[in-house]
């Protein structure tokens, strides 16, 4: 029985999550898709915004290089599409940067929307100065190499979560969140209403007519810290 064919390591064409739910999942806070998508998704929080103001949505553009070389990446730009994320398996190296102020003046003139990587980047002050996403585990002053191959388009791990091309993703302040581009436009209602619900409890608390939540005596009870009956 033949195998089928390997993949290619650069998958030029790829399915995205379409941009009116891109568009749509923008209103929406990291943390109220993370928590739709069943508190999961959202990147470990060593892969953080050079600037807390940083906020954007948009679809993966997945990219696998070596420590310390950035050639897949510029590969990544060159085909690209407006809306994209460059989302980068640095392989958590911090010993060198992969991008600097030069790659994201680029990014921002072919309507890239964020990087999303787990390595090191460089120019911090300038790229905040742009105001241009920029999430990676640190800065350093080294540049790469860009001689090592590597993968476009395949399914990467980051931040201890799987990413695939074309998945929804969402960064603020407070990190990134990844949703499945399957699942993507299910969640949006999803988001609507926990939102409603967390404005309603923010409201509650400030006219001091719900001072806590009204599940907790129920969850301390099934946790067996109140016996049945017994409240706080």
């Amino acid at each position: 029985m033949s195998q089928a064919a390997a993949l290619p390591d650069v998958i030029r064409d790829i399915e995205r999550t379409p941009a009116d739910v891109v568009d749509k999942a923008s209103a929406f806070a990291s943390s109220i898709l993370a928590d739709v998508a069943g508190r999961r998704g959202a990147l470990h929080g060593r892969i953080a915004p050079l600037s807390k103001s940083m906020r954007f949505a948009g679809t993966a553009i997945t990219v696998e290089v070596r420590p310390g070389d950035n050639l897949m990446i510029h590969a990544a730009m060159a085909i690209a599409k407006p809306g994209d994320v460059l989302v980068i398996d640095g392989k958590g190296d911090q010993t060198s940067a992969l991008m600097g102020e030069i790659m994201s003046h680029q990014c921002v003139a072919l309507g890239i929307v964020a990087v999303v990587m787990d390595g090191a980047c460089r120019d911090s002050e300038e790229i905040c100065k742009m105001g241009f996403p920029m999430y990676s585990v640190g800065t350093n002053p080294n540049g790469p190499t860009k001689q090592v191959p590597g993968r476009l388009n395949h399914p990467i791990s980051i931040g201890g979560v799987t990413v695939h091309p074309g998945d929804l993703l969402v960064g603020d302040g407070d990190g990134v969140t990844v949703i499945e581009r399957e699942k993507a436009a299910s969640l949006l209602p999803l988001a609507a209403e926990k939102v409603a619900m967390e404005t309603k409890r923010i409201q509650g608390i400030k006219s001091r007519e719900a001072l806590r939540p009204s599940w907790l005596d129920g969850a301390l009870r099934t946790a067996g810290v109140l016996k049945q009956g017994e409240t706080l």
